[in-house]
């Protein structure tokens, strides 16, 4: 069974070097519960523009563990997730949500604790009726993300990791997380990077 905790506590930054440098979600995003941080299997919606249907769609289906990603065909400032939804999501064992849009009721939001993850926080709210479609391919950032696919979010944004990469990545971000261990150590010891790494003969000599 995989640890999403773990993965969690590794955050981005580490599961991103480990894989190659690759999988940042380029789009700026608004953490919404200082603090928080989440990873597990993704599940997609993809909306029409301005319309949240399959967000309810999405939520009716979550499994325990599940983080929602969130976009539409046309992604725009409209708000797709609000404290109503939120609520049932949480409820529903979901571990974190992903908009590519914008969600409204940040204050209740943030009171509720569930860990979101948004492009723009807009009081314009979606309308419902149109059918898009759920666990599909989705691109977010300029990343693919597929239902199933891991997601990482933290205060550094998210990271995607394609389902069939964890056994190859997780040992080496778990390798990575204790070589910065080590490192921080002697770095409180008073020992500099700019030795150890070799940067001084580099710049000095």
């Amino acid at each position: 069974m995989i640890d999403y905790a773990a993965i969690a506590a590794l955050g981005v930054a580490t599961v991103h070097e480990a894989a190659g440098r690759v999988g940042i979600v380029d789009v700026p995003l608004i953490r919404v519960v200082p603090g928080s941080r989440v990873a597990g299997p993704a599940r997609t919606a993809l909306c029409e523009p301005g319309d949240n249907t399959m967000v309810h769609a999405s939520v009716a289906h979550a499994r325990p563990g599940d983080v929602l990603v969130l976009t539409s065909t046309e992604p725009a400032p409209v708000a797709l997730v609000g404290e109503l939804l939120a609520t049932q999501a949480q409820r529903q064992g979901v571990a974190g949500v992903l908009v590519d849009g914008a969600i409204r009721d940040l204050d209740e939001l943030a009171e509720l604790g569930l860990p979101i993850w948004t492009r723009h926080v807009r009081a314009q709210g979606a309308t419902k009726g149109q059918v898009g479609k759920l666990d599909v391919p989705v691109v977010v950032g300029r990343v693919e993300i597929r239902p199933g696919d891991l997601v990482v979010l933290d205060g550094d944004g998210a990271l995607v990791l394609p389902a069939e990469r964890l056994d190859e990545v997780l040992p080496l971000a778990v390798e990575r997380t204790e070589r910065e261990t080590a490192m921080r150590r002697r770095y409180q010891d008073g020992e500099l990077s700019y030795d150890l790494q070799g940067l001084r003969a580099l710049v000095e000599e």
